[in-house]
């Protein structure tokens, strides 16, 4: 009997922390035993580079876009502990769309059984999420993945993502679309920041999956061309991505988020705001009252 292959999908605005925390759970994956491939999907065909050393791998477009005909095993490449790394790519700069990579290499890897044949245990999309298109929403819209995860900070326009990203899921919900596994809370290294991210999880009912701190670890490694697993095995901030690797591993049931509309999340970040000046008051008068 042939074993179960799991595959989920990391969602998030670009500059937030997103293919670093997908590299980081690959490599917890693949040092655990698992077979993972990771399949990058942001046009700038970049998601896989610390896991190769900083290298970049031609994409899947870029090989289509030369040869008519493309054997996938040539768009598949090893990195760091046996995990299999794939590139969407996207479209020449200003011309066609650039989810499409998506829906092009998932047919091709389908098609050749690549899956299957590789006896993976894990395939994580590695997914652009500042909007969710038709091309980006693929392994929602089509069910590809199973459980869909997001990386937040605090920060507004990261959780106007997620909230986007929650009504992609709910949209595609009752058509055998990917449900909500939870929020991967990135960058938190205040209270104020994990107040703000948990609450924004409880009005839209979902959880937190783990909370990862910002770390020079990180940079450190990547300017390496590493991961933290790889780079820094011993440290803090790789005992953070193992543990969110296997809750990953342990978790079976995602659900229909509860996303805010755009009034809700307009008055909800601003009272954060109010709260935030409040805070910033008695900080710097400790001993005034604060109306």
């Amino acid at each position: 009997m042939a074993k179960e292959l799991k595959q989920i999908a990391i969602y998030g605005k670009g500059g937030i922390g997103k293919s670093t925390t997908t590299s980081n759970i690959s490599a917890a994956l693949a040092e655990a035993g698992y077979r993972v491939m990771q399949f990058g999907c942001d046009p700038k065909s970049d998601s896989t580079n610390t896991l190769r050393g900083g290298t970049y791998i031609p994409s899947v477009l870029d090989l289509l876009r030369a040869n008519a005909r493309v054997d996938a095993h040539e768009a598949i490449f090893e990195g760091f502990g046996g995990i299999y790394c794939v590139e969407a790519g996207g479209p020449a700069p200003g011309v066609g769309c650039a989810g499409r990579g998506i829906i092009t290499a998932v047919e091709l890897l389908n098609q050749q059984n690549v899956f299957e044949e590789l006896d993976l245990d894990y395939v994580v999309f590695d997914v652009l999420g500042d909007v969710v298109c038709g091309g980006f929403a693929v392994p929602i819209r089509e069910g590809i993945a199973q459980h869909v995860f997001t990386v937040s900070s605090s920060d507004f326009m990261a959780i106007y993502a997620a909230n986007n990203l929650f009504k992609g899921i709910q949209k595609y919900s009752n058509a055998g679309g990917a449900l909500l596994g939870g929020v991967i809370a990135n960058s938190i290294n205040t209270d104020f920041q994990r107040q703000i991210i948990d609450d924004f999880v409880a009005r839209t009912e979902t959880q937190i999956v783990q909370y990862v701190p910002r770390s020079l670890t990180v940079t450190q490694s990547e300017l390496q061309g590493k991961t933290t697993i790889e780079a820094a095995p011993t440290s803090e901030q790789a005992d953070i991505y193992r543990t969110l690797a296997q809750r990953i591993v342990a978790h079976t049931e995602s659900k229909v988020p509860t996303p805010l509309d755009p009034q809700e999340l307009r008055d909800w970040s601003a009272s954060w705001a109010d709260t935030l000046i409040a805070q910033e008051k008695v900080a710097y008068h400790p001993h005034a009252l604060v109306s």
